[in-house]
């Protein structure tokens, strides 16, 4: 502190003018703390008791880094001096620039109490309570060194820099409205401090209060930070392609000041926005290119290697964000960037006991952190106990009309392991001739993570069913392996037993299709996507069905999330049995299609459309259409219900001209708000 420096010299001008000084004590208040340290201890050569000499010895080998060193020399000034208030006093303050600041306190509280009238002790005192976070107390002091000196600059300073950790410290404790009475009152005090403006703006963000956090962001006059905080806010109201807008600007911005000092700072600051910018809008190749400009010109930072870890969460590569988030925490063990990313990683990996290890650990050095404690959350959710019911209403142009309930509960035991139990009941009639059967099905399984997202899925269970002419009880099954054996890709492989129970009569056959599939999706950078679907199936009548399901897709928009493409299908059975089922040798259907997905607050929609022709064997095409539409509502974080409609004229159970309808409600409900074993 420059004050205590300044205090230093006006006490000691009187005894040490025939030592000439005066030069050492220049160089020191004007911060040339390198000439000051040379220049004391050559003074201290010549007189190695004088104890201004030392005090300024001291504090130069402080200020310019060697702090250790500063505060042994005073703790051999405070031997020599037990009493001196001033020795006191820079004993205190390295203790602060090595960050003792519980010993701090101590001392600081003490040379308050032998003089309360004393400026540098007052605010020294402050500033350590700061530093412990203990900042109602720490501005109670400074308000007390205020009235002391109202003018003095550096006071005032270190009361901005407390209402800023208070804020920040509100926030971390969901006292928002109280951290924005805190920033403006701070903002009252510095009009127009652009770390204060940032500070509030971020409040706002917490707050989700983005018009408010934009207005914030126009009212700062460093244009720098007002183009990087305008991008974050478009992004944050989903306005990815302003957000760029935004980035690209405060790219410009920053390079046109290239002859500045500062130059290099301010690059990788509106560079990093810019980035993050290009990511939010699948840019990702530019992105990688603005990232080795910008390292070639600013070098290496943890920084650049968050962003390349988060161009790896984005495009699916997330060893490789794990490399760059561990890279980052060799250098710094507490790195927020480097603990929740990587927790980040780990959990989109499919690792989730090392996700869970590290949300912990950025707890351990950000208390309360939301994002932290979020991802905590969502891990403890995955493990709690889940029960889901369904109840819907089905019906044909063919007279069949069904009705059908069912639960479906999941209970995890690890992250490994967990448990499933199902059961449905279903009654189907045909009110033209009066059939009527009943058929239900329970099944016990279990899924096992066998490597980060590869499991393996098992049920087995019976299906009872009662119908006209029999009543009977079989067996029935699945066991699948499901992974992504590479980034953006998933596999389904597997078999399930399943009986054919479109209508009453079906069901009174007791025909059981043994079906075997295969499920692959591929994904791409440049959001265009490919699905296929294959199934063969074996029926316990003696026939035996082929089908084949291929999709390209391309999705539009992600919030909401509008995807459209082109479907195939082809279907094709050994022997037709038109009587019973619909079993052509052969049917194709195209049809292009549409997918809606989104939420708003507490509600979430997603809707289905598609249409196109269909080709059963060698008659001419018809069309066909299919509309769904899914709506539910939470009702808190733990209980939600929605409810469902289908309609669909594909020929999938008789010939050309079919149509079917479904409506459905359903219900989820998280029955613990902790897991039920040991997270």
């Amino acid at each position: 502190m420059r004050f205590i420096a300044f205090l230093i010299i006006v006490l000691a001008s009187s005894t040490c003018f025939a030592q000439n000084m005066d030069s050492g004590f220049n160089m020191l208040e004007q911060g040339e703390y390198v000439q000051a340290r040379s220049f004391f201890e050559k003074v201290l050569k010549q007189y190695p008791e004088n104890k201004t000499a030392r005090l300024c010895y001291g504090r130069a080998l402080g200020l310019s880094g060697n702090t250790d060193e500063a505060k042994k020399l005073f703790i051999d000034l405070k031997s020599d001096y037990p009493a001196d208030f001033e020795v006191a006093l820079n004993y205190a303050e390295s203790l602060l620039w090595n960050k003792d600041f519980a010993q701090a306190e101590t001392v600081y509280e003490n040379l308050v109490n032998q003089d309360p009238s004393s400026f540098p002790a007052i605010l020294g005192y402050a500033n350590t309570l700061s530093n412990l976070k203990k900042y109602d107390n720490a501005l109670s002091y400074v308000n007390q060194a205020l009235k002391i000196q109202p003018e003095n600059q550096n006071a005032a300073i270190s009361k901005k820099y407390m209402q800023l950790g208070k804020a920040g410290q509100q926030i971390t404790n969901e006292q928002i409205a109280d951290a924005i009475i805190t920033l403006k009152s701070n903002l009252q005090l510095f009009p127009g401090d652009s770390d204060t403006q940032s500070a509030l703006a971020n409040a706002y963000i917490a707050q989700k209060n983005y018009t408010k956090a934009g207005e914030t962001y126009t009212q700062m006059a460093d244009s720098l930070k007002l183009l990087t905080g305008q991008s974050l806010v478009a992004h944050l109201m989903k306005r990815d392609k302003l957000a760029l807008q935004y980035a690209e600007r405060g790219s410009a911005f920053a390079k046109a000041r290239s002859q500045k000092p500062s130059y290099k700072s301010e690059l990788l600051t509106a560079n990093e926005r810019y980035i993050q910018a290009l990511i939010w809008n699948n840019k990702y190749q530019e992105a990688r290119e603005v990232i080795a400009e910008t390292q070639a010109i600013c070098g290496e930072s943890n920084r650049l290697d968050a962003l390349k870890a988060t161009l790896g969460m984005y495009t699916g590569t997330f060893s490789k964000s794990i490399e760059f988030y561990e890279a980052i925490l060799t250098k710094n063990s507490a790195s927020f960037d480097g603990n929740l990313g990587i927790a980040n990683a780990h959990r989109a990996q499919g690792n989730l006991d090392l996700a869970r290890d590290y949300a912990r650990k950025t707890l351990d050095f950000y208390p309360n952190q939301p994002d932290a404690r979020s991802l905590l959350s969502t891990l403890k959710n995955e493990l709690s106990p889940v029960v889901s019911t369904v109840a819907s209403h089905t019906s044909d142009n063919g007279n069949n009309e069904a009705y059908a309930a069912g639960i479906h509960a999941t209970i995890p035991f690890s992250h490994r392991f967990r448990t499933v139990v199902d059961y449905s009941y279903r009654t189907t009639e045909n009110t033209s001739n009066g059939s009527m059967a009943y058929n239900s099905t329970a099944a016990l399984g279990a899924h096992y993570r066998v490597h980060n997202n590869t499991w393996v899925e098992g049920t087995l269970g019976f299906v009872k069913a009662d119908a006209d002419q029999n009543d009977y009880t079989d067996v029935n099954g699945s066991v699948f392996v499901k992974s992504r054996p590479w980034v953006l890709q998933y596999l389904e492989l597997g078999y399930s037993r399943e009986l054919q129970n479109f209508n009453a009569d079906l069901i009174d056959e007791k025909i059981f299709m043994n079906n075997f599939s295969l499920n692959y999706n591929m994904g791409t950078n440049f959001n265009l996507g490919w699905y296929t679907g294959l199934m063969h199936t074996q029926q316990t009548d003696g026939n035996s069905r082929n089908l084949l399901f291929t999709s390209v897709y391309y999705t539009f928009t992600k919030s909401p999330a509008l995807k459209g493409g082109i479907n195939y299908q082809y279907l094709g059975f050994k022997d037709q049995v038109p009587t019973l089922y619909f079993s052509p040798s052969q049917y194709q259907a195209v049809e292009l299609f549409a997918d809606l997905t989104g939420s708003a607050k507490n509600w979430s929609y997603s809707a289905h459309a598609a249409g196109g022709y269909q080709f059963i064997e060698d008659q001419e095409a018809t069309t066909l259409y299919r509309l769904e539409g899914n709506l539910s509502y939470s009702i808190n974080q733990r209980f939600q219900a929605g409810i469902y409609g289908k309609y669909s004229n594909i020929a999938s159970a008789t010939a050309a001209g079919f149509e079917f309808m479904e409506v459905g409600f359903k219900l989820r409900w998280q029955v613990l708000n902790e897991p039920l074993f040991e997270f």
